[in-house]
């Protein structure tokens, strides 16, 4: 592939050559270690080859091989096709250390700690509200706050932010009788990651979380009432409760401010740690620290207590959408079943080979296949259910975990299409006002605060999740199940 030309006349050096890219596999290509000195383990990236000129177009490709060279990391940098540059790492980055003496990276993580997804199913058919949509997103819309710093109307402090921190989901419903154990048993991890310490997170991040717990907040975030549009596995689809017609909500929101804050507090204490522990890496952004090191074991923990925070905010956001759909449909009409919730930005103690290691899934989403103790009772014998949203003009997928993800990509696949245009750039092409038309016309229901963020979130600004998914399922990470399409949408 050609390297970008360079005129005399610009401030920008020239960008260095492409890195090679060796197919190992359908869909799979690596950066073997001999590219650079430091490298300590391949980067392996998974993508078609139409693909490969988008993602050597940004900084994702060079920041992957930087994770390659983290002190511990075993097997190889993972990037997913929805890879694109973010902080340290790309997002759709994945990446395992071995314990004990391995890092751990904020960076690797993100500042939007267990951002992900939660999938309920109706009761009910397109049919069955095609009068009503409107109606339903407006209800939607002013029940589920949304926006940069806009609180809920629950808020938790003291005593009782610390059960959450530290419980998740869980002391959500055995505390304040909001959803049900069966609910819990349908989240990653249970809602709640072992490890969490209330008193490892700020008093600034505690602040910033009080009044958040139930609201989308901003950017990328969304409620979304969707139809299943297609199925491709019969037999998969049924076990999950979906059919075509059938009325899905897709939930998609994170840790708000309070995950962002652990971030920014952390990044901050392990740059000025990394000389101490003889660390150095190409990028300050990769900024860590042995996850057995006070500062990793720290880190970790308060971490562990923004995911949980990320879970019960998803958790309280479909309570409220529960409360919508009764109002409106009825109580057997207007039932929602959780099929399952998934987180994609966390690090998580997990066994390869036999070994403990590390995973960081930034931007990716865990994939288990068939068998894993750690897939829920109900779907063991199936794998995981995995959740691969487009942008709000397009589709989204509903995938499942396989046996093959374990091996070569720590049983980790994307988690979205991925940006191929910054926010900057979408709103310099596309008007929000244009756009809210157009979504209109094509029967979508849109409710957006501002035009101008809905305009950074224009369909035209990602990537075809159609193709994305494609490669991960001719790479056997996932499976694909269904394929969801919008009917109404709530913008964070």
């Amino acid at each position: 592939m050609a390297t970008r030309s360079t005129s005399s006349s610009t401030s920008e050096p020239p960008r260095a050559p492409p890195p090679p890219l060796v197919e190992v596999a359908p869909s799979v290509y690596e950066i073997p270690t001999s590219y650079r000195s430091d490298m300590r383990v391949p980067a392996r990236i998974f993508a078609s080859p139409e693909m490969l000129p988008g993602l050597l177009a940004d900084h994702s490709v060079e920041q992957l091989v930087n994770v390659t060279t983290l002190p511990g990391i075993v097997g190889a940098a993972c990037g997913m096709p929805d890879m694109h540059e973010g902080y340290g790492f790309p997002v759709g980055g994945v990446a395992a250390t071995a314990l004990p003496d391995g890092v751990i990276s904020p960076g690797g993580i993100g500042f939007d700690i267990n951002c992900g997804v939660r999938l309920l199913v109706a009761n009910l058919e397109r049919k069955d509200i095609a009068d009503r949509v409107d109606s339903l997103v407006h209800e939607l819309s002013r029940s589920v706050p949304s926006g940069a710093g806009r609180g809920g109307r629950w808020s938790f402090s003291g005593k009782k932010l610390d059960k959450i921190l530290e419980g998740g989901a869980g002391a959500l419903v055995r505390d304040h009788e909001v959803g049900t154990e069966t609910d819990l048993e349908h989240i990653e991890s249970g809602g709640a990651l072992e490890g969490a310490d209330a008193s490892a997170v700020s008093e600034r991040a505690r602040q910033r979380g009080a009044d958040q717990l139930g609201t989308l907040g901003s950017g990328n975030h969304f409620l979304e009432v969707q139809v299943v549009d297609e199925v491709f596995d019969e037999g998969l689809a049924g076990r999950l409760g979906l059919s075509v017609g059938r009325v899905t909500v897709l939930v998609h929101s994170g840790s708000r401010g309070l995950g962002h804050q652990v971030c920014t507090d952390h990044v901050r204490l392990m740059d000025a740690v990394m000389q101490r522990y003889g660390i150095q890496v190409p990028d300050r952004q990769l900024a860590c620290a042995p996850l057995s090191s006070p500062e990793g074991q720290e880190y970790f923990a308060a971490m562990c207590a923004a995911a949980n925070f990320g879970f019960a905010n998803r958790h309280l956001i479909a309570h409220i959408v529960r409360e919508v759909f009764r109002r409106m449909f009825g109580e057997r009409d207007g039932f929602l079943r959780l099929i399952y919730d998934v987180g994609h930005n966390t690090a998580k103690i997990e066994k390869y080979e036999g070994k403990k290691v590390c995973v960081h899934r930034k931007g990716a989403t865990r994939a288990f296949g068939p068998g894993s103790r750690d897939v829920p009772a109900a779907y063991r014998d199936i794998g995981q259910p995995v959740f691969i949203p487009g942008s709000m003009g397009t589709s989204s997928f509903v995938c499942m975990g396989t046996e093959h993800g374990s091996e070569a990509s720590f049983g980790s696949t994307c988690h979205g299409a991925g940006r191929q245009m910054s926010r900057a750039a979408a709103k310099k092409k596309v008007t929000g006002h244009a756009l809210r038309k157009e979504l209109e016309a094509r029967g979508i229901v849109i409710r957006c605060a501002s035009n101008a963020e809905l305009a950074e979130e224009a369909p035209a600004a990602y990537k075809d999740v159609d193709r994305v998914v494609d490669v991960v399922a001719s790479a056997g990470i996932a499976k694909k199940v269904a394929r969801l399409r919008p009917i109404g949408v709530v913008k964070g």
